[in-house]
């Protein structure tokens, strides 16, 4: 199976990855866009609590597009590995390294999520706090939630920039898809920087420079790769 894997054409590899790519997008919008901000309320820890209670469904599939999304983005690096080696095998195995380290810390993160059902579950043993307590609670575990996603960003915005540049001197891909992966790496990075540095900017670099990252799997779904040059530069690098 492997073998066979290894023998697929590049646009095989391009398309999966474009599939791949899109999955997260969706995946990320519900776990962590769309629940968070429909069910937690700022400086409101009654009505957050309220919230999480009557849509505790919500809040778990939250959880569960969380969990998938470093799941699909292991698979997706390792397709980009197999179609960005050729470039500089250096740099796409950097961007395998900087997005391996992101995984365990989005998948860990969920445990503060975890840890809110428990504080709402109305348990016997939660007896001994009372109800600001356990709400004081569920706040602290949701604002370190959204901490461990800004560290997780740090290096979501690190790997594209091995990846985007490994683009740029691809010859195979449009560099201008390269340039926007670095655009959006560094918006990344920032966001990471603003949340610790400047906590109540309640600002996102990454709203703005995210558009790479929808419009490469767009071209790798329906343009692929330039199959002569990849394979030119496959021979080349081995």
């Amino acid at each position: 199976m492997i073998s066979n894997l290894s023998d697929k054409s590049p646009m095989f590899y391009a398309r999966l990855a474009a599939v791949l790519y899109l999955v997260m997008v969706p995946l990320g919008f519900v776990g962590i866009i769309y629940v968070p901000s429909t069910l937690i309320v700022d400086g409101d820890p009654v009505k957050t609590v309220a919230n999480i209670i009557e849509s505790e469904s919500m809040f778990r599939i939250g959880i569960l597009a969380a969990l998938l999304i470093p799941v699909v983005n292991t698979a997706l690096v390792f397709t980009l590995y197999r179609i960005l080696r050729p470039a500089n095998k250096l740099l796409a195995q950097a961007m395998v390294v900087l997005i391996l380290l992101a995984v365990p810390i989005a998948m860990f993160n969920e445990i503060n999520n975890a840890h809110v059902l428990q504080l709402v579950s109305g348990a016997d043993y939660l007896d001994v706090f009372d109800t600001e307590q356990i709400n004081a609670q569920v706040m602290s575990a949701l604002d370190l939630h959204e901490s461990g996603i800004f560290i997780a960003s740090l290096f979501w915005g690190l790997w594209l920039l091995p990846m985007g540049y490994a683009i740029v001197i691809s010859g195979y891909i449009p560099k201008v898809l390269g340039y926007l992966l670095l655009i959006g790496g560094i918006g990344y990075v920032l966001d990471a920087f603003i949340y610790f540095l400047v906590p109540d900017a309640n600002f996102e670099m990454s709203t703005y420079t995210f558009i790479g990252e929808l419009l490469l799997p767009l071209w790798l779904l329906i343009k692929g790769v330039n199959v002569e040059r990849w394979i030119e530069a496959d021979k080349s690098s081995s």
